[in-house]
């Protein structure tokens, strides 16, 4: 099973999609592929991304039976913890507690 998540893409990209995968609801892609035509699904996602942002999330023989991968800005980001993927939030004004600052 994968299911692919966009937001703010170009409509060339979300109809790339459509070509493999049914959008159940709007920019919102699922399929059940073989990891090959996977990562080619992915590299077009990634050439048409654009502006927008997308994840990606495929059942895999993991800990938590599935993985995921993200492209572009987002909040939300991958962060591996005791070799389980989890997801972290960045602040909304994008400072970090150390100060630094992110975007």
């Amino acid at each position: 099973m994968l299911v692919i998540v966009v937001e703010n893409v170009p409509p060339r990209l979300r109809g790339r999609l459509a070509i493999w995968l049914l959008e159940v609801r709007a920019g919102v892609y699922v399929g059940d592929i073989s990891r090959r035509v996977r990562e080619m699904i992915w590299a077009q996602v990634e050439r048409g991304v654009e502006e927008g942002n997308a994840v990606m999330a495929w059942s895999t023989n993991t800990e938590s039976g599935f993985d995921f991968m993200t492209l572009g800005k987002n909040r939300r980001i991958p962060k591996e913890m005791d070799g389980i993927k989890l997801v972290s939030f960045l602040p909304e004004n994008g400072v970090v507690d150390d100060g630094a600052v992110i975007g």
